[in-house]
């Protein structure tokens, strides 16, 4: 059964579409907090630190996420997975590409616009020390962010709305949920902290060290940006959120992060104007699906 099949399949009723997309969320937060909160003591006990600490978590929320989306969708609800974007390797690797190309494009695109305007100064590159960061950063952000955070929201959640709703309605709810669930995280993270005995964590609705109204108008917009993925293809391929999502977190972790993080190439910003860029290239990278999928769909 396609993806599309599914979503011409006998709806459910509004309060299970909803109630499925915040069980969906739920699942999102719960494996967040407790895959980073339990990863991050098993790393202090075995003495693992760097790249090695930093994946336990990835791994254990990864763990934690994916196989619960898929028994919900599989066994709670008898539907298929491709129903939620997992398509076929052939679709998946397609789909994954094109959410690598859009959104590489469209930083490229932007921040080279802000690279001549002297917004940005880049430093020298390390070659070896980049590609070792891109590909370990990756990893981690694959299995922490990425691949759990789109099972279960742009696919869990809003083909659940998009079954029974129209696109606006699953696209708010969706979008909604995916602020919403960094805050419910640290909820969960502070509590398996206080069980193991660690320290106090701090709870509130962005992560701490973040400016919330920053973050979440960035969120907002990587939200809609990712739903806007998610159509592009007839497939309705989940793999392209996937792609976007770990394009977009290696674009940042290397172009503004890069110094602190040892990525081997950063820049340095020249006005506080610079955080426009992101959002900016987020906004091209969502025109480009919109227009994707208008010139992919049937005539």
């Amino acid at each position: 059964m396609t993806a599309t099949t599914d979503l011409t399949a006998p709806r459910a009723r509004t309060g299970t579409a909803i109630g499925r997309a915040l069980l969906a969320a739920a699942v999102m937060a719960t494996g967040l907090g407790a895959g980073t909160g339990l990863g991050a003591a098993l790393a202090a006990a075995t003495g693992l630190d760097g790249a090695l600490g930093r994946l336990l978590p990835a791994v254990l929320c990864c763990a934690l996420v994916v196989p619960a989306v898929l028994l919900l969708r599989t066994r709670r609800d008898r539907l298929t997975v491709t129903g939620i974007g997992l398509t076929a390797p052939r679709s998946a690797m397609s789909g994954f590409a094109l959410g690598v190309a859009v959104t590489l494009g469209s930083a490229v695109a932007v921040l080279g616009a802000g690279t001549a305007a002297g917004w940005l100064r880049w430093g020298p590159v390390a070659p070896a020390t980049l590609l070792a960061f891109v590909l370990v950063n990756g990893l981690t952000a694959l299995l922490l962010e990425a691949l759990p955070e789109e099972v279960s929201l742009r696919g869990y959640a809003w083909t659940s709305m998009r079954e029974r709703h129209r696109a606006l309605l699953a696209t708010t709810v969706t979008t909604a949920l995916f602020l919403v669930v960094p805050g419910a995280s640290t909820v969960v993270h502070a509590g398996v902290t206080s069980v193991l005995g660690g320290e106090p964590s701090v709870v509130g609705i962005v992560p701490a060290g973040e400016d919330p109204v920053s973050y979440l108008v960035l969120l907002l917009v990587f939200g809609l940006t990712l739903v806007a993925a998610r159509t592009a293809t007839p497939s309705r391929s989940l793999w392209t959120c996937v792609g976007t999502h770990l394009a977009f977190l290696t674009v940042n972790r290397v172009t503004f992060f890069g110094g602190q993080r040892e990525a081997g190439w950063s820049t340095e910003p020249a006005t506080p104007d610079v955080v426009l860029l992101v959002p900016a290239y987020l906004v091209l990278a969502a025109l480009a699906y919109l227009l994707i999928a208008r010139l992919r769909r049937p005539t």
